[in-house]
């Protein structure tokens, strides 16, 4: 059964990032997992396309202005399930939506909030608590670009 204290998290939205998406950053991302599509690093090709600017890869939402760790609402989830005595984590996978491309020079505005918490039992009868996360990534039109979904797995 999952505890109280930390079913209260479930629908808790946290402070929105800003995110800047940068045509070299664009480029280095797309060298590192191996992607030599043009619309990734060619103006030129991208100008012929239905594009007007270099887009990012899918999954590729620039660099947060400001740095940091693991999210506030993962630390917080993480830190009750831990005081519940579920202090084993284990990434569960991150799944996508996404609805326009992300463009060189886009400000993204990525907010997140706990979707779901719920309960499961493994083949080997232990109980584990799975926690998913939704990140929302806005352009600066105001339009959403793409959803993330992040899950973890506690035991």
């Amino acid at each position: 059964m999952i505890p109280e204290e930390v079913k209260q998290y479930v629908g808790k939205q946290y402070a929105p990032h800003i995110r800047h998406v940068e045509q070299g950053a664009i480029r280095r991302y797309a060298e590192a997992i191996e992607d030599d599509n043009p619309l990734y690093c060619d103006e030129e090709y991208t100008r012929q396309s239905r594009y007007d600017a270099i887009i990012a890869p899918p999954a590729f939402f620039g660099w947060p202005k400001k740095a940091g760790g693991m999210p506030e609402a993962m630390v917080e989830v993480r830190a009750a399930l831990g005081k519940a005595g579920y202090g084993r984590v284990l990434d569960g996978g991150i799944s996508y939506e996404f609805n326009q491309p992300v463009c060189e020079g886009d400000t993204l505005v990525a907010s997140m909030k706990v979707k779901d918490i719920y309960e499961r039992e493994g083949k080997s009868g232990t109980k584990m608590i799975f926690s998913v996360f939704e990140t929302s990534y806005t352009n600066q039109n105001g339009d959403l670009v793409a959803k993330a979904y992040h899950t973890l797995i506690y035991r």
